[in-house]
């Protein structure tokens, strides 16, 4: 709930509106996980919210470590069904990255979790509440400093709730964190793109490109049937317009598919003009990948470091992102799909 919404329930429940502001607080800053621990608040109060409501978090399953510092969470929710989280250090800034529904329905051919298939979409209080786990992880000084919507699931396909869970961590009550810190990813939902665009947020926007022309972003996202790149790119300039925000793309390197010279010259002719700028991203090795594009790691990361070197001579504004975490299953939907493979093995011998 958000502090009006709060304050609403307890005038409900008779209590006076300036015990929502402290409720709030120990939920969305302290992290609290049950209304005893609420010391400022009345015990008759504290009773009342443990009858009518539950403070749950998502339970710690599994969690595992790169030597990077990269550390890979598999959660369980309430009603048995797993996410992962991922905790990204770098120097002073803590990045955490969330997911926003169980599996993935889009199917993009390179990713792990669209190969486990579409469950559910997750509530803002599920999308939050692996925010708070990882920061009760961290050691001492450490804090979440970053949120990207880039793990598990399409963040756009569950508009609602992730646009409240936003709402929720920026809030100065609980976590305060900037908004310039927080990046929204799609893989080109046109009308979230558009929607997005008219909320008066600062987030930073993200959307999966991987191809330069519709054709190309067809065999690698089937849904870009549905959402042409030629919409995708009127809805991105639109929100750039609006927000003043620059636009990154993501573009994830799937060798001798999409990184030629021709591909980068077209990625030029694509955001020429335009304030964004190119994340090129070495392809992470899956099991699930396609035969073709089984190649191993060291072969991934010369060729994304060829393609943005590309796409410089071009005048266009790319990065090399590291990739990180990839002793720990870097890719999204790796840990979840070994959990459920296991499972799967252990029933079958019983």
């Amino acid at each position: 709930m958000l502090p009006d919404e709060v304050t609403a329930t307890l005038t409900e429940l008779g209590a006076p509106a300036f015990r929502a502001r402290q409720l709030f607080a120990w939920v969305h800053k302290r992290h609290v996980e049950s209304f005893a621990a609420m010391s400022d608040l009345p015990a008759e109060l504290r009773h009342t919210l443990e009858t009518h409501f539950t403070l749950t978090v998502p339970r710690l399953v599994e969690h595992v470590a790169a030597p990077d510092g990269t550390t890979k969470f598999l959660f369980a929710l309430a009603d048995g069904h797993t996410v992962e989280t991922v905790a990204i250090p770098d120097s002073a800034r803590v990045t955490v990255c969330v997911s926003t529904q169980v599996g993935c329905a889009f199917g993009c051919v390179f990713c792990a979790t669209g190969q486990s298939g579409f469950t559910r979409n997750l509530s803002a209080a599920e999308i939050v509440g692996q925010v708070y786990r990882v920061h009760a992880s961290l050691p001492a000084g450490q804090q979440v400093t970053n949120v990207v919507y880039m793990g598990m699931g399409e963040p756009l396909a569950n508009y609602e709730e992730v646009l409240r869970s936003v709402r929720l961590l920026i809030h100065p009550l609980g976590m305060n964190l900037a908004q310039r810190r927080i990046t929204i990813s799609t893989v080109g939902l046109t009308p979230g793109i558009e929607r997005l665009s008219t909320e008066g947020l600062q987030v930073n926007l993200a959307i999966s490109l991987h191809a330069p022309t519709q054709e190309g972003r067809i065999a690698l996202l089937p849904i870009a049937k549905q959402y042409p790149l030629d919409g995708v790119m009127t809805a991105a300039r639109q929100y750039v317009r609006r927000s003043g925000r620059k636009i990154s793309f993501e573009y994830t390197v799937v060798p001798g598919v999409n990184d030629s010279p021709q591909h980068a010259e077209a990625i030029a002719r694509l955001v020429r003009g335009f304030q964004a700028m190119v994340n090129v991203i070495p392809l992470n090795p899956s099991d699930g990948l396609p035969v073709g594009l089984r190649l191993t790691s060291a072969e991934f990361t010369p060729r994304a470091a060829r393609f943005a070197d590309l796409l410089t001579a071009y005048h266009v504004e790319a990065a090399l992102r590291r990739s990180r975490g990839q002793e720990v299953g870097g890719a999204c939907g790796q840990l979840r799909r070994r959990a459920i493979d296991g499972e799967a093995k252990r029933k079958g011998q019983r």
